[in-house]
């Protein structure tokens, strides 16, 4: 009989009660709550999947800030300025490695751990830091008490773990070496003994997430793996060990996954089916086969049809003893329950499945295999009806955006004048000093602005009262920011939900939800918009706010958009077209956008695409077309206006260093990037390639409450000033700051323009 599976589950809960509980905890310290909150999430989100009919519950998928974070906790991987004197690991220990941590008494101010994205998805984890003299120890032992409590409620679930290999090679060696598995020997006796107490404590499976074997890996690297695992299956043999991999095909490490001694191996055959066929050719025996058939990172209902081919064909081929099935990765990339949107339209929402349904979903493929076609015969019946009404509806196609995508010219994709042109004419028109100061956009989104925005959505106020409210911040924080001193303002986008949502509620090809949150990281949540359609602009989103802003200051204001890129990739886009595709229709959507701010007088136009990094495929070979049509997006976006209009564009959280020509084909007049939390090592990509146009290296980590010094900032400055012209140079902040609260925000800012005047005057 196959098996069902799951392989994680969204950790925040319907109402996102996690998010709640932990920024009490980081408010007042109510770890009791905290730990209450988490402990009956858990124990809800387990039933869940049980009364789902999932036979492979998972646990410890759950985390109170990232998975990747509990497993340098597990293994002792903590950076000395974390560490305590007792050697004992607190929870404030781990929210410092998270957040960082101001001085105090007994303990010294540090910044948080970097953090990146996982793979090519929108969620961010902590970089552990290594370096040639770290050991490491079974220091937490999370996984197993987190079956045992599961055990305790009468679920017995499959332990999941981030398996070493992927641990090491995602973590960070201070000590620069080049070689990221050179630590495994010291590694692997952890695992080995956190294994034998799961064993011991009743487990019979563990999940090994290793999905760093869709990469490109070289022999050397697939050999540590295999002795990794040969290690592994020697010390603890009772034990049933399955390697996950997702986001992509094996590809040549193929025969290293099958060759494994492990009880099973899980693909993703949704991003990936062809490796269905790779695999059934090589099949070891008695090895069993997970199959991820049922998208855990898109929201639209499975296709059962060619799932269940697919289901099939492995059952023929190895026997359905030997199947597992599953989604293709944790569902931790979904909502959690699409019963939760009473908002949504009857046609649209029968087109989607969040996590609950996804589960569902795996239960009927799993019953088809084990009982046959005739046990789901209706489901399956009603699944076809759904993907044809999809595919048939009117709302998906539109002839006049199509036509317009397909008369794009090469001219439309880049600017009237070369940057140095450009640079001339803008330096006249904006009139900046040396090392100008600005924002990345965002404003903090206090308890004031939430609730004035959550009585318009529910209809307690009107258009009239809300927009009096909106234009009452703007004209504060515009005050604000002249008389800090910063030289190019921001209107603080108050009105926005969150960077792509908004763009989302207004242009055709939408949807929005009211409950469909992911989490981002820690506890910051998004709810991805939902692309259904061809994408085009009723009406503009953002001009007569910006306008509005200008108007109030004589100094120089930025428009701020959300890229097309940064709009696909942080939505959920729609299987049924290329992304390129829609990506284009987005673009000329922004253009509209960008061209009618500058008619209403706006010279400083900022398109943030923080996810070009993000969306690169994970393989070598498929980026140049991907960064192709990703660049030409943008250009496409950007390429309607004058020389004297500048654009500006932003990117966070992430490796530069395979990306910089095509950052470099943007041809943003400015770009700003994080640097705070790498202490500028990011900037060594911009100055090795010698970035022609300017750029604003942040100075400032907003993803701390920690409030950076004048002394620390100017140190950064200095840095950056060691090798780039300063007239190349601005100074700003990491990203946006809108999660931050205002006591942390004024002051930094303050800091930071003195910092930049101080640099200033030592070049006068």
């Amino acid at each position: 009989m196959a098996i069902s599976c799951n392989l994680g589950f969204p950790r925040m809960g319907l109402n996102r009660e996690l998010k709640k509980a932990l920024e009490r905890f980081w408010s007042d310290g109510s770890e009791e709550n905290l730990l209450e909150t988490a402990a009956g999430l858990r124990r809800h989100h387990w039933q869940i999947q049980k009364e789902a009919g999932i036979t492979h519950v998972p646990s410890n998928d759950f985390s109170l800030y990232d998975h990747v974070l509990d497993t340098a906790m597990m293994v002792g991987a903590v950076p000395a300025p974390f560490r305590n004197s007792d050697a004992r690991l607190r929870l404030a220990d781990y929210f410092a490695m998270a957040r960082g941590r101001t001085a105090t008494a007994d303990r010294v101010a540090c910044s948080a751990l970097e953090m990146t994205k996982w793979f090519d998805t929108n969620y961010h984890y902590l970089v552990p830091e290594l370096d040639a003299s770290s050991q490491f120890h079974l220091a937490t032992r999370k996984p197993v008490d987190e079956f045992v409590e599961a055990a305790a409620a009468g679920i017995h679930t499959r332990p999941v773990l981030v398996g070493p290999v992927s641990f090491l090679l995602l973590s960070k060696d201070k000590s620069g070496a080049n070689n990221p598995l050179r630590l495994l020997p010291r590694l692997l006796p952890v695992y080995d003994e956190l294994l034998g107490q799961l064993k011991a404590a009743g487990a019979d499976w563990v999940q090994m997430d290793e999905p760093c074997l869709v990469l490109d890996l070289n022999a050397e690297l697939r050999s540590q793996c295999e002795l990794a695992y040969a290690t592994i299956a020697k010390s603890c043999p009772q034990l049933k060990v399955m390697v996950t991999t997702y986001f992509g095909h094996p590809g040549d490490n193929l025969s290293t996954l099958l060759n494994l001694p492990v009880a099973a191996v899980h693909v993703d055959l949704v991003r990936a089916p062809e490796t269905l066929d790779a695999i059934l050719g090589k099949m070891p025996p008695n090895l069993c086969l997970s199959l991820g058939l049922v998208d855990g990172r898109n929201v639209w209902k499975a296709d059962l049809e060619p799932a269940i081919q697919m289901a099939e064909k492995a059952a023929d081929a190895i026997g359905p003893d030997r199947l597992l099935i599953a989604p293709s990765c944790s569902l931790l990339h979904v909502p959690a329950d699409i019963n939760a949107e009473d908002t949504l339209d009857t046609e649209l929402k029968s087109w989607l499945s969040f996590a609950r349904q996804k589960l569902d979903e795996v239960a009927l493929l799993t019953r088809a295999i084990n009982h046959g076609r005739i046990a789901i015969a209706a489901e399956l019946a009603a699944n076809q009806a759904t993907m044809t009404s999809r595919s048939a509806s009117d709302r998906v196609t539109n002839a006049t955006v199509r036509h317009r995508v397909a008369t794009i010219t090469p001219a439309m994709l880049k600017r009237a004048g070369g940057f140095q042109r450009r640079r001339i004419s803008q330096r006249e028109h904006l009139h900046l000093p040396l090392l100008p100061t600005t924002t990345i956009g965002s404003f903090p989104q206090s308890p004031e602005v939430r609730k004035a925005r959550a009585e318009f959505m529910s209809g307690r106020s009107s258009d009239e009262q809300y927009n009096r409210f909106i234009r009452s911040q703007i004209s504060d924080v515009i005050k604000l920011q002249e008389e800090i001193g910063l030289d190019v303002l921001v209107h603080g986008e108050f009105e926005r939900t969150d960077m792509v949502e908004f763009f989302g509620s207004m242009l055709a090809g939408f949807a929005v939800t009211k409950n469909g949150w992911v989490q981002s990281y820690g506890s910051r949540c998004v709810k991805p918009p939902i692309i259904f359609g061809d994408v085009h602009r009723p009406a503009p989103m953002t001009v007569a706010l910006t306008g509005y802003a200008q108007s109030l200051t004589h100094k120089p204001l930025k428009g701020m958009l959300t890229g097309p890129l940064t709009i696909l990739n942080w939505s959920f886009v729609r299987n049924d077209q290329p992304r390129s595709e829609t990506c284009r229709q987005i673009a000329l959507a922004i253009r509209d956008e960008v061209v009618d701010i500058e008619v209403a007088g706006i010279r400083i136009i900022q398109i943030d695409e923080p996810t070009l990094r993000e969306g690169l495929p994970l393989r070598r070979q498929d980026r140049a077309a991907y960064l192709r049509w990703a660049v030409d997006c943008f250009r496409l976006s950007a390429g309607g206006v004058k020389d004297a209009t500048q654009i500006h564009t932003h990117m966070c959280y992430c490796e530069f260093g395979d990306i910089m020509d095509a950052i470099t084909e943007l041809d943003a007049d400015v770009i700003s990037i994080e640097t705070a939390r790498s202490a500028m090592e990011l900037l060594g990509e911009f100055t090795r390639r010698k970035y022609p146009n300017e750029i604003g290296p942040g100075v400032y980590d907003i993803h701390s409450p920690r409030i950076p010094s004048v002394a620390e900032m100017l140190g950064l400055i200095s840095k950056v000033l060691e090798v780039l012209d300063p007239a190349q140079v601005w100074i700003n902040p990491d990203c946006g700051l809108k999660t931050r609260r205002w006591e942390e925000v004024v002051p930094a800012l303050r800091n930071m323009v003195q910092a930049a005047e101080i640099a200033r005057s030592q070049r006068a």
